[in-house]
């Protein structure tokens, strides 16, 4: 996704129309501009103008309806300017630098906070799925990916697609980056990428997060943990698992090691 062009211009009108004092942006901006920010009152706060893309369309809305709970709090919206100001997090550590099963029990304590009743305006994992099956037929995007590996994808995601049995909001991107330390929570959820579908998708991304353990047994371990403690179908969350791992595998920046997490769970 690229910046607009008038982003510097963009970020001055926000913070003027909503009287922010703008100070030092975080890391390079990639899908969104984020930045810490202070309010009129002196409360401590993060900027982000999103570089809009279908699947950042509704995270203001999955943030207002969480309302806090077990994510950042959303205080202001500009949908016209794709801009958010968000609860800021402090320290604000990332999960990722905690240890595998200590940072699986967080995960496991914030998963059904999150899990919600929801239905538009969010996309369905059915429909994702489904675009998900076009992209992979789409040889120019998944050229240099193992053909088996992009078979087995497709297959179980036309079998789980139609067969869900459960429909809340789920974070598509729940890694180890996107939880943050906090003071209100030791722990909040950040960038959702909203869908609506069934549980045992949220196994997927956790699963494959590397920063949580990078060997077969790390792997095989966090799918059996989180079905265990969440009460999840593991053959489904093992499915979901394989196949948004492939589906996302061409914008990785780690397509051996998605293709390795793929290979593990094909195994009997």
């Amino acid at each position: 996704m690229d910046a607009p062009e008038d982003l510097a211009e963009l970020v001055d009108d926000v913070c003027r129309d909503w009287s922010l004092v703008l100070g030092a942006p975080y890391g390079d901006a990639s899908v969104s501009y984020t930045a810490a920010v202070r309010m009129a009152d002196g409360t401590d706060a993060v900027l982000k103008v999103q570089f809009p893309h279908r699947e950042c369309e509704h995270e203001a809305e999955a943030l207002r309806r969480w309302d806090g709970d077990g994510a950042v709090r959303l205080l202001a919206h500009d949908p016209v300017r794709h801009a958010l100001l968000l609860e800021r997090c402090a320290p604000g550590d990332h999960l990722a630098s905690v240890a595998g099963p200590d940072a699986l029990d967080v995960l496991v304590g914030l998963l059904p906070r999150l899990w919600i009743d929801a239905g538009p305006p969010f996309d369905t994992l059915t429909d994702e799925s489904e675009l998900w099956v076009e992209h992979l037929g789409d040889p120019a995007r998944f050229a240099g990916i193992d053909r088996d590996l992009v078979d087995a994808a497709v297959g179980l995601l036309r079998d789980l697609g139609s067969s869900q049995s459960s429909s809340v909001l789920l974070h598509q991107d729940l890694h180890g980056d996107n939880v943050l330390a906090a003071a209100r929570e030791p722990w909040l959820v950040i960038d959702p990428k909203p869908l609506v579908g069934e549980r045992e998708f949220s196994a997927a991304p956790i699963v494959r997060s590397i920063e949580f353990g990078a060997t077969r047994d790390d792997v095989r371990y966090r799918l059996d943990r989180l079905c265990a403690d969440l009460d999840l179908d593991r053959d489904r969350a093992r499915g979901w698992t394989i196949g948004h791992t492939v589906a996302w595998m061409d914008d990785s920046t780690q397509p051996d090691w998605c293709a390795n997490v793929v290979r593990w769970l094909l195994e009997p």
